[in-house]
C-alpha cells in the first residue's frame, strides 16, 4: 500500500504533467500525420458527397484530377494542429483527472472521467481550430493554399481573425463528446481487461501485456467515440468550406440521417486505428520515462469498480 501512495504521489506532480503533454503531443501529431491520406478522402466526401459518393470514387477521382500529391494536402496542419491538441488532451485530462478524484471523492468514476476529459478538450479545441480551419480548406479547395505558410496569412486576410474560429462550436459539439466517450470507454476497458481476461494486477503484467491492454482499450474507445461524434464532424466540413453559413442550415442541408452516416465508414476506419496508434505510443513514452501505462484498475486502487 505504501508502495502504491507513493506511485500516485510520483504521478501527480508537474513532471508527470509535462511528461503526459509532450506523449500525447508527439502521439498524436504522428498518427494523424500518417493518416493524412484518409482524412483528405474523409473531408472531401464531406464537402462533395454527390461527386464523391464512395471511398473508391472518391481516391480514383481525386489521383486522376490532381494527382497523388494530393492525398497529403493538409499535413502541416494535421502534424502541428493535432499535435497541440492531443498535448492538452492528454497532459490536461491527467491534470483534471487529479483535480475531480480529490474533490468528488465518493462520486461515481465515469463522472470523474467525462469531467476531466471535457475540461481537457475545451484547451484542446482552442489549440487545434485555427490549423483545422486552414487545414480542411486546403484538403478541398485546392485553390485556397499549399499548406499552413501560406494558408494562415490568406485565410486571415479574407475572414479576418474570427475566420480562424468560426468552426469552432460544432468543433466542440465533435469532439467534446467524442473526447467524453473515448476516454471513458479506454478506462473502462481497461479496468475490464485487466479484471475479467488478464486476471492480475497491472503491475504483475509485464510492459509488453500492459501496452497490448492498452492498445485494446484504445480501439474499442476510438471505434465507440467515432460514431457518437460523426453527426458533428460533418457539420464541421460544411462550415469550413462555406456549404452552409449556420449551424442550422448546415443541419438542415445534410439531412438528419446523412449526419449520422455520411463518411462514417471511412471515419471509423480512420479513427480507430488512429486512436490505437495514439494510445500505443502515449503509453509508451510513458513507460520509457518509468511511469505506469494508462487507466485505472479499480481492484488496484482499492476501489469498487467504476460506475
Amino acid at each position: 500500500m505504501a508502495a502504491m501512495e507513493g506511485r500516485i504521489c510520483e504521478e501527480l506532480t508537474p513532471r508527470y504533467y509535462a511528461l503526459c503533454a509532450i506523449g500525447g503531443m508527439l502521439s498524436a501529431g504522428t498518427t494523424h500525420l500518417a493518416t493524412t491520406p484518409l482524412d483528405v478522402l474523409k473531408v472531401n466526401m464531406q464537402v462533395y458527397p454527390i461527386k464523391y459518393y464512395s471511398i473508391s470514387t472518391c481516391f480514383t477521382t481525386l489521383l486522376r484530377e490532381q494527382g497523388p500529391s494530393v492525398l497529403w494536402r493538409g499535413w502541416t496542419g494535421k502534424f502541428f494542429g493535432y499535435g497541440a491538441q492531443g498535448g492538452c488532451r492528454f497532459g490536461l485530462y491527467e491534470y483534471f483527472k487529479g483535480v475531480y478524484s480529490n474533490v468528488l471523492v465518493d462520486q461515481n468514476r465515469s463522472l470523474v472521467f467525462f469531467l476531466s476529459s471535457a475540461s481537457a478538450e475545451v484547451f484542446a479545441n482552442l489549440a487545434l481550430c485555427p490549423f483545422e480551419a486552414v487545414k480542411v480548406r486546403v484538403q478541398a479547395q485546392p485553390s485556397f493554399a499549399k499548406g499552413l505558410i501560406d494558408g494562415f496569412p490568406k485565410l486571415y486576410a479574407t475572414e479576418g481573425a474570427r475566420g480562424f474560429y468560426r468552426g469552432l462550436v460544432p468543433l466542440l459539439g465533435r469532439n467534446l463528446p467524442f473526447s467524453m466517450v473515448m476516454f471513458s470507454t479506454f478506462e473502462h476497458t481497461v479496468d475490464f481487461l485487466y479484471s475479467n481476461v488478464v486476471k492480475r494486477k497491472k503491475e504483475e503484467c509485464s510492459k509488453a501485456q500492459q501496452l497490448g491492454v492498452t492498445c485494446l482499450a484504445g480501439y474499442t474507445a476510438g471505434s465507440v467515440g467515432s460514431f457518437i461524434s460523426n453527426p458533428a464532424d460533418n457539420i464541421v466540413a460544411s462550415l469550413y468550406n462555406r456549404k452552409a453559413d449556420t449551424l442550422a442550415l448546415a443541419i438542415r442541408k445534410i439531412g438528419l440521417v446523412n449526419l449520422f452516416t455520411r463518411s462514417l465508414p471511412i471515419r471509423m476506419l480512420l479513427v480507430g486505428p488512429s486512436i490505437t496508434l495514439q494510445w500505443f505510443f502515449y503509453d509508451t513514452i510513458k513507460v520509457l520515462f518509468g511511469l505506469p501505462t494508462s487507466g485505472e484498475v479499480a481492484a488496484d486502487l482499492g476501489r469498487d469498480k467504476p460506475g
